[in-house]
């Protein structure tokens, strides 16, 4: 399986499993330096989808390779049974693990929501839509730097005229409305999952909630969202103003990434007048 890439590594422990594949740790034998490598299988992708999908997931790591807080790519290994993607190796927790922990302070959601959408702004600024963003493809380097990961689903919609994308992919949770109508979609389904991100960020719930897949695509589709007093007793009004027009059903009225990067909460690092002044 791995021998096209042991001229170059030394293949080691698997640290994580996808959709499209399976991680493991591998050694430069040049340097002795820790990367990620993420071997996929081709001959089980049966879906012409999945196929197009392992095609298209190196081309835009290397494209999106300038920016600090996306996964880069090493090197592509490529014979007729296998697809090896060398990446940087991160720490072994990823945001899924960390909510697990408990909540996050505005502060610290501030921090990872604005690295977030840094990288989804230079994603789209490029003409690429991640169209799955999830706690899960949230990971940290050892100095604990946000990256962007899993580019499986990402889509490049400068390729027609309206810009627009179709196709029912992302994850109950954080889907937005508009692929769950099969319509034509724009890059802002990005900003709608990463809003989900953070409302669950500061409340450990999902912003859309069901006991079945079913009864979650129900509720995206309603789009009714709420800050229950409860929960939401003690964030602030600034970030609720936020998530309100990260998580529009109204596209048109919908934050752009840019727009979430100049918005007052994420300006003043999660700072807001009630815990400022909570310390004076």
């Amino acid at each position: 399986m791995f021998e096209i890439l042991k001229t170059d590594f030394e293949i080691s422990e698997e640290i994580g499993c996808g959709k499209f594949g399976t991680i493991y740790r591998c050694i430069s034998k040049l340097t002795g330096q820790s990367f990620a490598c993420k071997t996929i299988q081709k001959t089980l992708l049966l879906d012409s989808t999945d196929r197009e999908c392992l095609n298209k997931e190196p081309k835009i790591l290397q494209l999106l390779s300038g920016n600090s807080n996306i996964l880069q790519i090493y090197k592509v290994y490529e014979d007729d049974n296998y697809l090896h993607i060398v990446t940087e190796l991160c720490s072994s927790d990823d945001l899924y693990d960390r909510l697990s922990n408990g909540l996050f302070s505005e502060k610290d959601a501030a921090v990872i929501l604005r690295q977030l959408v840094s990288a989804i702004n230079y994603c789209h600024k490029m003409g690429v839509a991640h169209r799955d963003i999830k706690p899960d493809n949230i990971l940290f380097d050892s100095q604990d730097n946000l990256k962007l990961a899993d580019f499986g689903y990402a889509e490049w919609f400068l390729g027609n005229e309206k810009k627009t994308m179709r196709g029912l992919v992302g994850t109950p949770y954080y889907v937005a409305p508009e692929v769950l109508l099969g319509r034509e979609y724009n890059e802002k389904v990005d900003i709608w999952s990463a809003g989900a991100m953070l409302y669950i960020m500061l409340s450990g719930v999902a912003p859309f909630c069901g006991d079945t897949t079913k009864e979650i695509f129900e509720a995206v589709l309603r789009g009714n969202l709420r800050f229950p007093t409860r929960i939401f007793g003690s964030v602030s009004t600034e970030v609720k103003d936020l998530l309100r027009k990260m998580i529009c059903k109204d596209v048109s009225r919908r934050f752009s990434a840019e727009q979430v990067l100049r918005h007052p909460w994420i300006i003043n690092g999660g700072e807001t007048r009630s815990t400022a002044d909570s310390r004076n």
